[in-house]
C-alpha cells in the first residue's frame, strides 16, 4: 500500500504542476479579456482542488512513510528534516495561499483583478511547491523523477 501511495503522490504532482502552470497560464491570457468565463473558473477550481487531493496523499505518507523520522537528532539529517518539516510545511503554506488566492479572486467584482489574484497567488503557490519537490538532484534518497 505504501508504494503505491508513494506512486501516486509522486505521479499525480505533474498533472497537478500541469494543471496549476495551466491555470496561470490562462489568467495571464485572460487578464486583458475583460470578461471571467465559467471556464477560467474550472480551471482555477481543478487546479486548485488537484493540489488538495495531493496534499491529502502526502498527509497520509506523512505518517505511515520511513522517511518522515522524528528521532534524536534528526534535524540534523538533511532527507529526515526535509520530509519531516520542509515539504510539508512548504506544500501546506503553498496550497492555503493558491485557496486563498482563489477564494480573493472569486470575491472580485472586477474581472481583469479577478484573474491578477489568480496569477499573483498561483504563481507564489508555484514558486514554493517547487521549492519543496524531492527533485532527484537535491540529494534527499529519491532517484526518480516519477
Amino acid at each position: 500500500m505504501y508504494e503505491i501511495l508513494v506512486s501516486s503522490h509522486s505521479g499525480l504532482r505533474w498533472v497537478a504542476l500541469a494543471l496549476l502552470v495551466y491555470a496561470i497560464i490562462n489568467a495571464m491570457i485572460s487578464r486583458h479579456r475583460g470578461e471571467y468565463l465559467k471556464k477560467d473558473k474550472m480551471i482555477n477550481l481543478f487546479a486548485m482542488v488537484f493540489l488538495h487531493v495531493q496534499l491529502l496523499l502526502g498527509l497520509i505518507l506523512y505518517f505511515i512513510s520511513p522517511k518522515v523520522v522524528f528521532v534524536e537528532g534528526w534535524m540534523k539529517v538533511p532527507q529526515a528534516r526535509f520530509f519531516g518539516m520542509e515539504h510539508i510545511a512548504l506544500m501546506i503554506l503553498a496550497i492555503v495561499l493558491v485557496t486563498v488566492g482563489r477564494r480573493k479572486a472569486e470575491n472580485e467584482p472586477v474581472p481583469a483583478k479577478k484573474h491578477s489574484k489568480i496569477m499573483l497567488w498561483y504563481i507564489i503557490g508555484l514558486i514554493l511547491i517547487f521549492a519543496a519537490i524531492p527533485w532527484p538532484f537535491r540529494n534527499l534518497g529519491v532517484t526518480t523523477w516519477f
